[in-house]
């Protein structure tokens, strides 16, 4: 379903950081609680499979802290995501064409 694609992809995004930019074959213990902390907001998404990107939504479930850690680790991954995974570079930005559904 979408909420366990999205989560494969987090953590694919999050791996794909830390391997590349920061040169760890494994993500560390706070790039690991990233992971763990985005599943969980995913599992709780109001919207449920009707979600839109996080960034097109209205309801902005991450803290502050974790929003700003995932937008870094997006901003380095995102233009290099076309290259590793294509399709899931595709899904994202269809969904992130489509409006915040009504609650």
């Amino acid at each position: 379903n979408k909420i366990e694609r999205d989560k494969q992809t987090i953590r694919f995004i999050v791996r794909l950081y830390c391997k590349h930019h920061l040169h760890e074959v494994e993500p560390s213990e706070d790039y690991q609680q990233l992971i763990d902390y985005s599943c969980q907001r995913l599992n709780h998404c109001p919207f449920g499979e009707q979600k839109p990107a996080c960034k097109r939504c209205k309801v902005h479930c991450y803290k502050p802290d974790m929003r700003r850690r995932m937008r870094e680790v997006m901003r380095w991954t995102g233009p290099r995501m076309l290259f590793y995974s294509p399709r899931a570079t595709l899904r994202h930005l269809i969904q992130s064409l489509k409006k915040s559904p009504k609650r």
